[in-house]
């Protein structure tokens, strides 16, 4: 039996500590938090189920287990990325200068939602081996489009990308969105881990962005 799955004596428990109006809110809300501070290589359910102030049963009732918890984290996470993005490029402005919001509200999201982010893009070894919803597991029959297997994120960059720019690439617009989505995340990445170099005369992690930026879309934009 595994250890955490419900018993009649953990069933009574429940049913007399259990005071949350919807727990599998208040256990994705709490995980979040808890990521935040501590990273998700720290996360377990029990620590989940302490914080909600329930035992570790009742969170099968929601979730198989820690890694469909930390996709519904991730999952919550590009959709709230995905409406961030969608606004930065909405707004005044060329179309560079448009598309370089993009690349700075990845950049703030990345700073201001670090449970978010750490569920988003975790090393899929620390998500129970499942598949993250990033991946792109549809879109691979014969029928389907070729932009349907990229990860949501990047799917909206190709179409900023062709709306900023209709004269088009010489190359195919999913190569310079990808090579911009790693230009973001590679910075965001290394300015968390502290390992961005900082101080006098070194440009902060939104210059590099335009700069890099201006450098991958001018170098492959048409005439």
């Amino acid at each position: 039996m595994h250890p955490f799955r419900p018993t009649h004596e953990s069933n009574a428990q429940e049913r007399k500590g259990y005071h949350h109006g919807n727990l599998k809110e208040a256990l994705v809300q709490a995980a979040q938090r808890f990521i935040a501070t501590r990273g998700l290589g720290g996360f377990t359910l029990a620590d989940a189920a302490k914080i909600v102030g329930v035992t570790p049963a009742a969170l099968y009732r929601h979730f198989s287990g820690r890694g469909e918890l930390v996709e519904a984290i991730a999952s919550r996470g590009f959709d709230d990325l995905g409406k961030r993005l969608a606004a930065a490029v909405a707004g005044e402005g060329t179309a560079l200068e448009r598309f370089t919001r993009m690349g700075e509200a990845y950049l703030d999201f990345a700073e201001k939602e670090p449970g978010y982010y750490g569920a988003m893009f975790a090393p899929r070894a620390l998500k129970d081996g499942e598949a993250s919803p990033q991946a792109g597991t549809g879109g691979h029959g014969s029928g389907a489009s070729p932009d349907a297997a990229l990860p949501p994120a990047m799917r909206l960059l190709v179409e900023a990308l062709g709306r900023a720019f209709p004269a088009g690439f010489k190359v195919d617009p999913r190569f310079v969105a990808l090579e911009v989505w790693a230009l973001s995340h590679g910075l965001a990445t290394l300015d968390a881990a502290g390992h961005l170099p900082k101080g006098p005369g070194l440009p902060d992690k939104r210059e590099l962005l335009r700069a890099g930026v201006l450098a991958i879309v001018t170098g492959v934009q048409r005439p």
